[in-house]
């Protein structure tokens, strides 16, 4: 397998803003649904998800936000996992790592305050949005 034919993996971040199940769920879907749009996929094209949260989002798990919606999610499958405590990082950040199929040019989606993150990947006016 060539580099050309894949997988290709694509990343992504958003702050969340509480820590509540809901507020945590939206955040996961519009991070995970920019991420698709802006890359011309479906959740077909995915092999697997890996979402990552700060230690101050505990109130849900991310990959559960995309479960039971009848939109092929269930048939991805996705992990949750703790991002490191480090001193001074973004509060309250949701991360995500999509594998998918076939080799395309990634196109991160770094959304609201994780726009700051990396700034270089944040989109073409530099806010994320």
């Amino acid at each position: 397998m060539s580099v050309k034919e894949g997988p290709t993996a694509v990343r992504g971040a958003i702050n969340v803003e509480r820590n509540d199940a809901e507020a945590i769920t939206a955040a996961a879907r519009r991070l995970t649904s920019e991420t698709l749009r802006r890359n011309g996929l479906t959740s077909a094209d995915v092999v697997t998800a890996v979402f990552s949260a700060t230690p101050d989002l505990n109130a849900a798990y991310p990959a559960a936000a995309l479960r039971g919606r009848g939109d092929g999610w269930d048939e991805v499958p996705m992990m949750c996992l703790a991002e490191m405590a480090v001193p001074g990082s973004l509060p309250r950040c949701l991360r995500l790592l999509l594998v998918c199929r076939g080799g395309f040019q990634a196109k991160p989606t770094y959304l609201g305050d994780a726009a700051g993150l990396r700034p270089d990947w944040a989109g073409e006016r530099g806010d994320g949005r």
